[in-house]
């Protein structure tokens, strides 16, 4: 069973454009800023040393951090206040205001600290929501009332700003105060008629189906009061912690310091790093001051690290309340939440012992201890130690992603690589420290092995955008934080070349080059060298076991599984399959398990296990009601994707006012000289040039693509495994269908159905016709005519999102396809209508199954828009 898909080559310009993607474009933007603001922020602080910076951190009073923290948990209660309006506006009543509170809290504090709002936020808040029952649009509305929430209360402070104190800031001189008051005046008034527009009626923002509730004049006045208490009370936190001879008045700084907010956020940088901090120096013009830089640092870590360490604690608590309630078995329960647990924590850990190692190479060493190594090792021990520290430690976070997704190998390089870090570390300089932290993540990764059972080579745990990101943005301010460290150094070529036990500065140099230049290769790697999500391709063979089950099928639609495209997964008995393919990062299961139905429930466990070990995810398309539960006990999604026509042969004729329309077909059809035959599938090779022909006018004619997976294509080998179906004209084949054939004459349906273009107008009605006159004469009980896309969807205003989508796309997508003529053309059959459904993954990765499925049929990404 083959685990991974070969990967289609791709061109150099091809690899290129993903670097422009808008996924990419965001992370790699934000990390960009925040070394570009690094080095802003050394020039800034030209002159100022690590040791003034930490003495003045020292010197900040007791009482100083109280109030800064208080500030801040004022301001994180007024944010958290945020999502208990939203909610309360989108779904009143489903949510409780404590799990909005909370849902709040973890949202933006862990938001906040790593930056990409879109990325990280609203992924959060949808894990949080789904367990109150909300779906993703209504988790969309939160985050956009809530956002409305936070510039209403921006807007209202920053106008007040403007009104009351707007002198003494730096890059407002170029205005009046007159001018700046009459700014502020404007945003006063412009606020005040909003509330007024709004406090006439209900206001709903519409836009292509989705709608937006927005808050009544009370309700508005409500989210600009807490608005303004989080930005007032945020702006307090830090204006507390800088000197007296620094600060201005304080409706001053909060100009300053909304200026930082809104910069940081559109930078995409995580916790506006290094945006904020320039913004502030330059706004108070404070450069060159250690005990500002200082404040910053301790602000940073007060309102940015300590809640989201708490909110980590809060989100696992959450997962272990969640887990509790699902899964009534203690040993499982104990399982589940070590997996969901650790294998996020054992990321975390790892990533910031990296940093860990960073920070010791970028800083002094002690000289004591240096000089007790120096009698132990040669001085070229200890620089290769210095070297492969650093690179042990950018490897560390870069392979922290594998142990998020649970990699295996990925378990085993990290054990690997702390071990030798913690070698390192003493090598260089004694640190046993950092040497012992290093060592008790080796032993907790060597404990939790289970946890780790993902397969996959080196690209399974490559960086993704967001993590190439993080990774940089690590990288600028930890080497800012050296530069920092040997600022009393001063510049010299000659200190590249210098090796000496006492010569930190040149240690630190090279070791930060040698990163740079590591760090951009695996970047640039991860980033053009991605694979592509699009269909993978290839000609696996059927096993013999499968065509004897499906000999004994009498179902009809199993028989796709000989058209070579797809893997199998046979029970232990080898008396039931699964057919799947993989896209992506999906394996996609075509249909229900076949065969035996006692083995059904073990194989559809079976599949999701064995895609998770691969790291991918389970998709079932195009399955029935029969085994709906145990894809709920998965925990997957049932999306309706359309319904499936079948006609009941026994009591199918042409007569009467409903058929009269196929017996014109039909009889018009014999006038002009067409006739029907069966070919057997043994005389169906020597007709192949005549099929190719009307296959390729059909596919010209239609501008379309061979498609896969769910529906055949013309290949010459899968062709004749059937009978075909064939309309002739003067011996000269015009249209012609493989016939699929269930076992006992239960079903009978084609699937390859194509035709000579230009020809008789009623061919396809008198096909049809033919074919199921042809079924009741053989004694086939049924007739299966296929599926209609997106047919049979609710739409009903309390309907899901998916519902309301698909009922859009059935209607106004004929640019694409012909949803409503088909089901409307197989509607003259008079069938008996059976849903379809796809189990996938909920939340944001239904959006990615869609994807996957669709472009493994279409044939590839670029096809999903094509007939």
């Amino acid at each position: 069973m083959t685990l991974e898909s070969p990967r289609e080559p791709s061109t150099l310009p091809s690899r290129l454009m993903r670097l422009v993607e808008p996924r990419v474009l965001g992370p790699v933007f934000g990390a960009a800023v925040v070394t570009i603001t690094a080095v802003i922020i050394h020039r800034l602080a030209a002159d100022v040393h690590l040791d003034d910076i930490l003495s003045a951190v020292s010197e900040i009073p007791v009482r100083t951090l109280v109030w800064a923290l208080g500030f801040s948990v004022i301001s994180f209660a007024a944010m958290s206040f945020y999502d208990v309006l939203a909610v309360e506006r989108v779904a009143p009543g489903r949510v409780s205001r404590r799990f909005a509170f909370l849902a709040g809290f973890i949202g933006y504090s862990i938001s906040n600290a790593i930056g990409f709002h879109v990325l990280v936020g609203g992924p959060v808040r949808y894990r949080l929501y789904t367990h109150a029952g909300l779906d993703a649009a209504d988790v969309g509305r939160i985050v956009g009332v809530s956002f409305m929430t936070f510039s209403l209360g921006l807007a209202a402070v920053a106008a007040l700003a403007l009104v009351f104190d707007p002198s003494g800031i730096p890059f407002l001189q170029a205005l009046s105060p007159a001018a700046d008051r009459a700014i502020g005046i404007a945003a006063l008034l412009a606020l005040g008629c909003l509330l007024v527009w709004l406090g006439q009626r209900a206001r709903i923002v519409r836009v292509s189906g989705w709608s937006l509730p927005l808050p009544g004049a009370r309700n508005a006045v409500s989210q600009i009061v807490i608005g303004a208490i989080d930005i007032a009370t945020a702006c307090a936190a830090l204006y507390v912690l800088l000197p007296p001879d620094v600060a201005p008045a304080f409706s001053a700084f909060l100009v300053i310091f909304i200026a930082a907010i809104v910069f940081g956020v559109a930078s995409h940088a995580p916790g506006g790093l290094g945006v904020l901090e320039a913004t502030v120096l330059i706004g108070l013009g404070a450069a060159g001051r250690p005990d500002v830089i200082a404040a910053l640092l301790v602000f940073r870590l007060i309102y940015y690290a300590l809640p989201l360490a708490v909110a980590l604690v809060a989100l696992a608590a959450v997962e272990v309340v969640r887990v509790r309630e699902r899964i009534p078995n203690v040993s499982r329960r104990a399982l589940v939440l070590t997996r969901r647990i650790v294998a996020p924590a054992s990321a975390i850990f790892v990533f910031l012992g990296g940093c860990v190692l960073l920070v010791s190479v970028n800083t002094p060493a002690d000289g004591t201890r240096l000089d007790v190594l120096r009698t132990i090792l040669p001085l070229p021990f200890a620089e290769a130690s210095h070297m492969l520290a650093s690179l042990v430690g950018l490897a560390l976070i870069v392979i922290s992603r594998g142990l998020f997704r649970r990699m295996a190998m990925a378990r085993r390089i990290a054990i690997a690589l702390l071990v030798a870090g913690a070698l390192f570390s003493l090598a260089k300089g004694l640190d046993w420290e950092e040497a012992s932290i290093l060592l008790v993540m080796a032993a907790g990764l060597a404990i939790f092995r289970n946890v780790f059972y993902r397969k996959g080579d080196w690209r399974a745990f490559q960086p993704n955008p967001l993590w190439i990101g993080v990774t940089i943005t690590a990288f600028a301010g930890l080497t800012l934080f050296g530069f920092f460290a040997f600022r009393h150094v001063e510049y010299q070529n000659a200190l590249w070349w210098s090796f000496a036990w006492d010569e930190d500065a040149p240690r630190f140099l090279r070791a930060t080059l040698v990163l740079g230049v590591v760090a951009a290769v695996l970047c640039l790697d991860a980033l053009v060298n991605r694979p592509p999500l699009n269909k993978e391709k290839g000609c696996f063979p059927v096993p013999s076991d499968v065509r004897d089950i499906l000999q004994l099928c009498p179902a009809t639609h199993p028989q796709i599984a000989l058209l070579g495209d797809k893997h199998f997964l046979l029970s232990e008995d080898r008396k039931g399959f699964v057919m799947y393919a993989v896209s992506g990062r999906s394996w996609i299961s075509m249909g229900d398990p076949v065969g035996d139905k006692h083995a059904a429930h073990e194989l559809i466990w079976r599949m999701a296990e064995t895609a998770d070990r691969a790291g991918a995810r389970a998709i079932f398309y195009g399955v029935g009601t029969n085994y709906m539960p145990a894809y709920v006990d998965l925990g997957l999604s049932m999306l309706k994707i359309g319904e499936a026509a079948r006609v009941e042969l026994t009591e199918f004729n042409l007569e009467g006012a409903r058929r009269q329309s196929l017996r014109y077909a039909r009889n018009r059809a014999i006038r002009e000289g067409l006739t029907f035959e069966v070919l057997p599938k043994d005389s169906v090779k020597l007709a192949i040039p005549q099929l190719r022909r009307v296959s390729d006018a059909w596919l010209e004619l239609k501008k379309g693509r061979e498609k896969g997976f769910s529906l055949g294509n013309f290949n010459e080998a899968y062709l004749s495994e059937f009978d075909c179906a064939v309309l002739m004209k003067d011996r000269e084949i015009v249209a012609f269908a493989n016939l699929w054939r269930g076992a006992e004459r239960e079903e009978l349906s084609i699937d390859l159905m194509r035709y000579q273009p230009g020809g008789s107008p009623v061919l396809m009605e008198a096909f049809f016709a033919f074919l199921l006159l042809y079924g009741r004469e053989q004694g086939y009980r049924w007739f299966n005519l296929g599926g209609a896309p997106l047919s049979g969807l609710s739409d009903h205003p309390l309907a899901s999102t998916w519902n309301k989508l698909g009922t859009l796309i059935f209607r106004r997508g004929d640019e694409f396809y012909n949803f409503e003529g088909l089901r409307a053309f197989k509607q003259k059959f008079d069938p008996v209508w059976t849903p379809q459904y796809m189990a996938c993954p909920g939340g944001l990765n239904t959006a990615q199954s869609l994807v996957d499925v669709a472009g493994l049929i279409s044939g590839g990404t670029f096809g999903i828009g094509k007939r």
